[in-house]
């Protein structure tokens, strides 16, 4: 039986070339062509923005790993779960890690033989047109019904002197590490998501609580006004000022609750539900989750350390670098032996026999001697692609200094915000209850009365709306510093296992 082999010399009759290959290979065995690779250092300033002292309302910090159990929520605890067992995000980006990891095996079944068995029969009647037809006619005995039977094991094995193809497996590892660390920043940010969309439907929640007080107060003033008329102490004029302070406290009511359903169905997609289905869930309205706080000082070496999206790039970075190796490799000859034990015969019984036993073994020698510049081509495109990787590592990183820097000034600030809003509450309710007393006794008109409610729903629906904002300031610190995941899953250099 024929041996099977990968590789063709494409220079047929030069043994001397055949030879010299054998030997600049065998010279070259155990060398690896290439750049080895070194991980870059981009080092970094102290973030500017810091969180001054943490509040005393704040509750203690949690682990970063489960950043959400801080807010002391359990039913936020419940849908963070669920999430993260369900979202279909999560579940395809797991699939894309199983796909490399598949790539990444096939890269490293390429270091070891192949071996194949291999099985024919074969039934024909020769033509006696065909040359060999022709002349076996001629001879005694001759019968043109014919019939071959094979079997047998071939081997073939690709001596990676240059190392291209240890290049090529390296490089599909790096990319497995790649797929590993997006995956965990998929995790990070539908977790983050998923606290971002609970914040705000609490958040609206309490501002239609806000909003049902607010009418509930002006329909009692409408009234009071009404009564007041009927006596003669107001005219039309102030009737119809209630009214429109009514009418402007139930106009909030219609957008808040299409932010609310937006939200609501936004949570359903990110738990793999249909739209609609946890509605009923959050139906009761609770307060807006506490504000933890974040533990410790931030330092932008553990935020390199913690953002998936930079062990990502990172990683892209070292499987580029390798895929230069695996290019320049082209450039030196390939090595490859080949053996085939078997048996060839024409009748069955003599098919495993000594006589029908069909040994060969071959060593070849490719090399691309010339092919009009390609794999010059080849090496050019994989160092622009080691660039261009190394320039989105860079930029990974400058990115994810600048998603800190953004959410630590937001949380500050959102929080210095939230505690004027709540003093500017304080003092506007003191104010409107003394201008209702006053209004009652005839000491001020309906005017005063009318613009301390005013004022008072816009600062109260401020102050909730601020509170929502603030946790969802903190929501997005966490997710940017790389919180959501545990660090201790990772090896010394870094990358994920």
């Amino acid at each position: 039986m024929a041996a099977h082999t990968a590789f063709n010399l494409n220079v047929h009759g030069k043994s001397t070339l055949l030879a010299g290959g054998l030997l600049f290979g065998l010279g070259l065995a155990g060398c690896s062509v290439g750049p080895d690779y070194q991980a870059p250092q981009i080092p970094l300033a102290a973030f500017h923005n810091t969180l001054a002292g943490s509040p005393e309302s704040r509750l203690p910090a949690p682990e970063l790993s489960t950043w959400w159990y801080g807010f002391k929520d359990p039913l936020l605890v419940e849908i963070v779960n669920q999430v993260v067992a369900q979202n279909l995000d999560l579940e395809a980006s797991l699939a894309r890690v199983d796909q490399a990891r598949a790539a990444a095996g096939g890269a490293g079944a390429a270091l070891y033989p192949t071996v194949d068995f291999n099985g024919s029969a074969t039934r024909q009647r020769q033509s006696l047109q065909s040359p060999l037809g022709a002349l076996g006619s001629s001879l005694p005995g001759y019968d043109r019904n014919q019939k071959e039977l094979a079997a047998g094991l071939s081997a073939s094995w690709e001596a990676d002197l240059a190392q291209g193809l240890h290049r090529g497996a390296a490089a599909a590892q790096a990319e497995v590490q790649a797929a590993e660390a997006t995956h965990l920043g998929t995790r990070i940010t539908v977790v983050a998501e998923a606290a971002d969309a609970y914040v705000q439907i609490r958040g609206y929640q309490a501002r239609l609580a806000v909003a049902t007080d607010q009418i509930s107060t002006d329909e009692q003033l409408l009234e009071l006004v009404n009564v007041r008329r009927r006596v003669g102490d107001v005219d039309e004029r102030d009737v119809a000022q209630a009214e429109a302070l009514l009418k402007q406290a139930r106009s909030t009511v219609p957008l808040l609750r299409i932010a609310l359903e937006a939200q609501l169905n936004r949570l359903d997609v990110l738990m793999g539900k249909q739209p609609g289905s946890s509605a009923q869930m959050l139906a009761k309205a609770t307060a807006i989750p506490g504000l933890p706080a974040v533990k410790d000082s931030l330092a932008t070496a553990d935020v390199l350390r913690r953002r998936p999206d930079i062990m990502a790039a990172e990683r892209r970075l070292a499987a580029s670098n390798e895929r230069i190796g695996e290019a320049i490799a082209q450039y030196y000859p390939s090595v490859s032996l080949s053996g085939a034990l078997g048996f060839d015969s024409g009748t069955g019984n003599g098919l495993f026999t000594q006589r029908s036993f069909q040994p060969s073994i071959t060593g070849l020698v490719r090399w691309r001697l010339f092919d009009f510049g390609k794999i010059d081509a080849e090496v050019a495109q994989a160092k622009g692609a080691n660039r261009e990787a190394l320039a989105l590592y860079r930029q990974a990183v400058l990115k994810a200094a600048e998603d800190v820097e953004n959410a630590l000034v937001s949380l500050s600030q959102t929080e210095q915000r939230r505690e004027e809003l709540a003093g500017e509450v304080s003092a506007l309710t003191r104010a409107r209850d003394l201008s209702e007393i006053a209004y009652k006794a005839g000491a001020t008109p309906l005017t005063d009365v009318l613009d301390a409610n005013r004022e008072l729903l816009v600062a109260r629906d401020s102050l909730n709306g601020t509170q929502a904002d603030s946790a969802r300031a903190a929501v997005t610190l966490f997710r940017a510093i790389g919180g959501g995941w545990d660090s201790s899953s990772v090896v010394a250099a870094g990358k994920p296992q």
